[in-house]
């Protein structure tokens, strides 16, 4: 039981520090909200995962390969609206005092988690990393689990979320404390997410046309 622990825990560390889409809009977020208003999404993928998973097992070996390409494009479209909005945060220079105000506050509106949660989990949803991660690592070592014994596999994966939501929220805190360090070493911390959001927006969007349309 051991063994699949520590391989679900070492997945989820992998899976939280390699920089993606999710990574960077928690980041941003944190830093443009506070840490109480972005915590919550550092869980989306125990909800978006749901549905990955499905369409893991059920979807993707029925449908044309041009579908993930397709989700590829859409998952780009809202990863470059959420890059705007956060420029926008980044723009007005009196973000961070609002961010220091609303912590001093205690609980954020609950409309703004709710809303956070939300984008949260659809970007999830809209990338294609999920998707194929799911399907050529933890799927099979599911499977092999579970062939051994339930609990096996309820082990890994809990090992594996646990991992990956714990080092999430553990981000979201220390990057929300930047603020603390002064405002410019935040809004270069919110700059770099930015950036990292446009780049994962314009790549995935370039990969998903791509497979829709071959170059000549």
């Amino acid at each position: 039981m051991i063994v699949y622990v520590l391989q679900g825990m070492t997945l989820g560390l992998s899976a939280s520090a390699s920089p993606g889409p999710l990574q960077f809009y928690l980041l941003s977020h944190a830093m443009a909200h506070g840490w109480r208003r972005a915590l919550p999404a550092a869980a989306a993928p125990l909800v978006s995962d749901v549905v990955i998973v499905t369409v893991v097992l059920f979807l993707l070996t029925r449908l044309p390969p041009q579908f993930l390409n397709v989700l590829q494009v859409i998952g780009a479209i809202f990863i470059l609206y959420l890059a705007w909005g956060a420029y926008q945060s980044f723009k007005d220079e009196k973000t961070l005092d609002r961010q220091v105000i609303a912590e001093s506050d205690g609980a954020p509106p609950l409309r703004g988690v709710r809303w956070g949660f939300t984008k949260a989990i659809l970007m999830n949803f809209l990338s294609p990393g999920p998707y194929v991660f799911w399907s050529t690592i933890l799927g099979p070592i599911v499977l092999k689990a579970w062939g051994e014994s339930a609990g096996l596999a309820v082990v890994f994966v809990g090992g594996f979320y646990g991992a990956m939501i714990g080092l999430n929220g553990l981000l979201v805190v220390l990057f929300s404390k930047a603020s603390e360090i002064g405002p410019k070493v935040a809004r270069a911390f919110q700059g770099i997410a930015i950036v990292g959001l446009v780049v994962f927006g314009i790549y995935q969007l370039w990969t998903g046309i791509t497979g829709i349309i071959p170059l000549m």
